[in-house]
C-alpha cells in the first residue's frame, strides 16, 4: 500500500493530465474562451485534488467517495475536450490525446475503487493503537487507587 498519495500511479496520471491541460489550452484559439480554458483546468485539477484529498482522508470509505469525484471530473474533462475540438480549439491529434489519458484514469481509479471496496483494510484512521505494557500497568495501578479510595 502507498504511504503517500504522491506515490499512487493514478495521482501521478492525474498530474500528468493537469499539465497536458494547462499546455493545451495556451494556445492561442483556445486561450480566448475564458470559460471553458477555467472549466477545463478546474476540472483536471479537480481530478487530482480528490485523489490527494480522499487518500488523506484514513478511510478507505472516505477515498473512495473522493475517488468517485475524481472519476467524474476525469469525465467532465472529456466533455470539455469535445467541446474544444467542436469549436475547433484544438486538433484531432490532441483530442485524441487528452481523451485517452482521461480515459486511462477514469479506468485506474475504477480498478482503485474495486479494490479498496474488496479490501478488509479499513485505512489509517481505524488503525487500533496499541499500548505498552508499561502504559497498561499504570492504567490499572490508577484504577486500583481510585477504588481503594
Amino acid at each position: 500500500m502507498a504511504r503517500s498519495f504522491e506515490e499512487l500511479d493514478v495521482w501521478q496520471k492525474a498530474r500528468e493530465l493537469v499539465g497536458f491541460i494547462y499546455r493545451l489550452t495556451n494556445n492561442n484559439n483556445f486561450k480566448k474562451d475564458f470559460g471553458l480554458v477555467d472549466q477545463i483546468r478546474r476540472a483536471s485539477v479537480s481530478v487530482m485534488s480528490n485523489i490527494a484529498e480522499g487518500f488523506e482522508r484514513g478511510s478507505n470509505v472516505e477515498f473512495v467517495q473522493f475517488l468517485y469525484i475524481a472519476k467524474g471530473s476525469a469525465g467532465e474533462v472529456r466533455t470539455q475536450l469535445y467541446i474544444a475540438r467542436d469549436l475547433a480549439y484544438i486538433a484531432d491529434g490532441k483530442f485524441k490525446q487528452g481523451v485517452m489519458l482521461s480515459k486511462d484514469i477514469s479506468a485506474q481509479i475504477s480498478r482503485l475503487i474495486q479494490y479498496l471496496k474488496g479490501s478488509r483494510y479499513r485505512g489509517e484512521k481505524f488503525k487500533k493503537k496499541y499500548k505498552s505494557m508499561r502504559e497498561e500497568v499504570d492504567e490499572l495501578l490508577k484504577e486500583f487507587s481510585k477504588k481503594k479510595k
